[in-house]
């Protein structure tokens, strides 16, 4: 059952790794490429229960928290063109989008 799991993951990263080399918009490639990185943080989680290494699954936690951030980052790029502009400065110290 585990080897089909695993088959089943790599088989998911193969398409999405096709959508995003043929994926005719941004979005596409993007979702193709949290895909990938959602399949890879379960093949991780799977290795490390099949290894009997329990850390794993903490490794695994913290790559699809950082899939996650990398896509809000990625898309707020493509939203509003830059990362780090904070906005209008206000006379109370707190800035306005």
């Amino acid at each position: 059952m585990l080897a089909a799991a695993t088959l089943a993951l790599l088989i998911t990263v193969a398409l999405a790794l096709v959508r995003a080399a043929l994926g005719p918009t941004v979005f596409d490639r993007l979702q193709a490429a949290n895909t990938t990185g959602t399949c890879a943080m379960l093949l991780l989680a799977l290795f490390g229960f099949l290894g009997g290494r329990p850390e794993f699954l903490d490794l695994a936690l913290v790559y699809g928290l950082l899939n996650v951030i990398g896509v809000i980052a990625v898309l707020k790029f493509f939203r509003q063109g830059n990362l780090g502009d904070p906005g209008e400065a206000t006379a109370s110290g707190e800035t306005r989008p």
